[in-house]
């Protein structure tokens, strides 16, 4: 397995996987996925077809309502907009990899924190436990206007 920079040639695989857990993270399409990587900070995919990484900085041009939230909070941080491991990938610890590369490279780019949110309704325990494991802690929490729930996390970063 390799992790590397999203190409437009993963597109494909990268909707598919998104859209099999938009309950999580919402729908992806190819106009929207373009957007995405074009104003991210880093897209990476886990090959083969394994999982991708989007994430984006407080200057990036993002407006999703929990980018925002931090953006209104914090100042020097990386946001994880999505992480997702294809289902058959999972408990390989890809996910793990795609967090601890994010670490060191916002580390040396010199951010002060990486920051996500986790489903609270529909509840999301796995993902719970797995960004606790990593050393993330509650920072707020918000109810949507789609109505989910979603409890704020950041770890810190050793800059």
């Amino acid at each position: 397995m390799a992790i590397r920079q999203v190409s437009r040639d993963d597109f494909a695989w990268v909707i598919a996987l998104g859209n099999a857990n938009q309950v999580e993270t919402g729908p992806l399409d190819e106009d929207r996925l373009t957007r995405l990587v074009e104003a991210s900070y880093l897209s990476q995919v886990a090959e083969p077809d394994l999982g991708f990484l989007i994430t984006f900085i407080p200057t990036s041009s993002y407006d999703s309502p929990n980018f925002v939230w931090f953006v209104e909070r914090m100042d020097n941080f990386v946001y994880v907009d999505r992480i997702i491991v294809a289902a058959q990938a999972r408990g390989q610890g890809i996910a793990r990899l795609f967090y601890e590369g994010l670490f060191a490279r916002a580390e040396a780019d010199g951010y002060e924190q990486v920051v996500c949110e986790v489903n609270s309704d529909p509840p999301n325990p796995i993902s719970d436990q797995f960004h606790a494991a990593l050393g993330f802690t509650p920072v707020g929490q918000a109810t949507l206007s789609n109505g989910k729930s979603v409890t704020y996390l950041s770890r810190a970063l050793k800059v």
